[in-house]
């Protein structure tokens, strides 16, 4: 394992810690330490961090129904059930009811994950042994099927809301990195994918400047925005929208940033390298789409194409002036120590509003 594995996969920690705030509170505080092998490892971490902090507040427990012979009238009775016991001359009734329970959809994607993780021969041995030690606090916990859970229709409130961040955990782990066998089994895939990548790290630039700049400097904005159109006669038909991933602004200036996680930055043909053409035709309609919102608001909008840096000799590092309007592509190399990847971005607020952190 390299050196830059090491700090690649640190730094995705980072990452987390900017998207789920709640990796800052103390009890995460050993998992930053620790130096990582494989991205596996580090979820185990993570959740059993979390499972163990959730453990000593209680699991979540919420009124299920439950349908059951029984001995004595609970809730309410029954009949073809109880009709069924007196046919078959047994002295119960069929009772409906709700009952408290732990055997929840939160427990159980818990369990579940926790589980698939115990499965995988790439998990050291001490991470194994806490998820197994937390383990048996499930035992009357079901295990449910991760691949037909509904992660978008699961709400939290006050009483859960402790296990947001391990259910955004759980749900990293299992669309990222699962993968089904011929024999049905599951087996961790090599890596998250690029598609899963490429999400956290545009919430993890997003987030960045959120904690960074927007709450510390007054006029300051970060959001991911959405740009109308320009259009002559209003009508929209089939046209898609236009969400930023980044849109930053202060004073009379716009920068809207468009993260790419690719696995080549840079586009080939005979030999010759190029900057991706959709990349460089999307970031410029947004600016100047944006630019025709903001008329007359005498504001200055900018473009940023910013890559997260790949094993590649050429990295895109440019600034181009179009139309009017700045136009940068530049690259954030995830391979370096977290306090470089802090400077850059720092220094793209700098060099854009003229604020220094």
């Amino acid at each position: 394992m390299t050196e830059d594995r090491h700090i690649f996969i640190k730094n995705i920690y980072y990452m987390l810690s900017y998207a789920f705030t709640t990796l800052r509170e103390s009890v995460y505080e050993d998992v930053q330490k620790e130096t990582f092998d494989s991205i596996y490892n580090l979820f185990a971490a993570i959740l059993s961090k979390g499972i163990g902090l959730q453990l000593k507040q209680g699991l979540y427990r919420e009124y299920i129904n439950c349908v059951e012979d029984l001995a004595v009238v609970r809730g309410k009775i029954e009949m073809s059930g109880t009709i069924r016991n007196r046919l078959a001359q047994r002295a119960q009734v069929t009772c409906d009811f709700d009952e408290l329970s732990q055997n929840n959809l939160f427990n159980q994607i818990l369990k579940s994950v926790a589980l698939l993780l115990l499965k995988q021969k790439d998990i050291s041995p001490q991470y194994k042994v806490a998820l197994k030690r937390e383990m048996l606090f499930f035992a009357d916990i079901d295990e449910v099927d991760l691949k037909q859970v509904r992660w978008a229709d699961i709400r939290f409130q006050r009483n859960n809301r402790t296990y947001q961040l391990l259910l955004s955990i759980c749900q990293l782990i299992v669309e990222g990195m699962l993968m089904t066998t011929e024999d049905g089994e599951y087996h961790l895939a090599s890596f998250i994918d690029e598609q899963k990548m490429h999400r956290l790290y545009e919430k993890f630039i997003l987030e960045y400047y959120e904690q960074e700049f927007a709450q510390h400097v007054k006029g300051f904005s970060a959001r991911a925005s959405q740009i109308p159109w320009d259009l002559d006669d209003g009508y929209v038909g089939l046209l898609p929208d236009m969400q930023t991933d980044i849109t930053l602004s202060y004073g009379n200036q716009i920068l809207i940033i468009d993260a790419k996680y690719y696995q080549h930055s840079l586009q080939e043909n005979f030999g010759v390298h190029k900057v991706h053409s959709g990349n460089l035709y999307q970031i410029y309609t947004y600016v100047k789409n944006k630019e025709a919102q903001v008329k007359g608001a005498d504001r200055k909008v900018s473009g940023m194409l910013l890559y997260a840096r790949t094993n590649e000799l050429l990295a895109p590092n440019d600034v181009y002036h179009i139309s009017g309007n700045k136009i940068s592509v530049q690259t954030l190399d995830l391979n370096k120590e977290f306090s470089c990847i802090s400077a850059q971005l720092d220094q793209i607020v700098e060099d854009q509003f003229g604020i220094e952190k």
